[in-house]
């Protein structure tokens, strides 16, 4: 019985978990504004303490992308980095005051890793949610 508890509540933990990050995820979306057109995904992890979360993409020669980033209900909470294949840091916004977005013109096809993580000063824990568009 204490199983089947412990199970169901860890369920419903995951449940409400993935729900803050939906509702965060439309709030992130503020920033892929009717310039940008959205990749169609929102990368989500639930994070505690120093955790991060890699989520890896493609992006096209020729395209100007932005990269929001966002956990919490103000901007600023997460901190992301994109990462070339040979682990070479290109960008990380905690290098412009957390900035909730970004925007990259890209030369060559490239594909990166953005990862994500939560600023230690803001928040111990939360969902993070990173939205990629690209420019019409």
């Amino acid at each position: 019985m204490k199983k089947t508890v412990f199970t169901l509540v860890l369920s419903l933990m995951a449940i409400v978990g993935f729900s803050q990050c939906d509702s965060l995820a439309g709030q992130c979306e503020k920033h892929i504004n009717e310039n940008y057109i959205s990749d169609g995904q929102a990368y989500r992890a639930l994070l505690t303490g120093t955790e991060n979360a890699e989520f890896k993409t493609t992006l096209f020669a020729g395209n100007t992308y932005r990269i929001a980033a966002c956990s919490g209900n103000s901007d600023g909470n997460l901190i992301f980095k994109l990462v070339d294949e040979m682990g070479n840091l290109l960008f990380s916004n905690a290098e412009v005051s957390n900035a909730p977005y970004w925007d990259f013109v890209i030369d060559h096809t490239i594909t990166v890793k953005v990862e994500a993580m939560l600023d230690q000063s803001r928040s111990s824990s939360g969902c993070a949610v990173v939205i990629i568009g690209f420019k019409k």
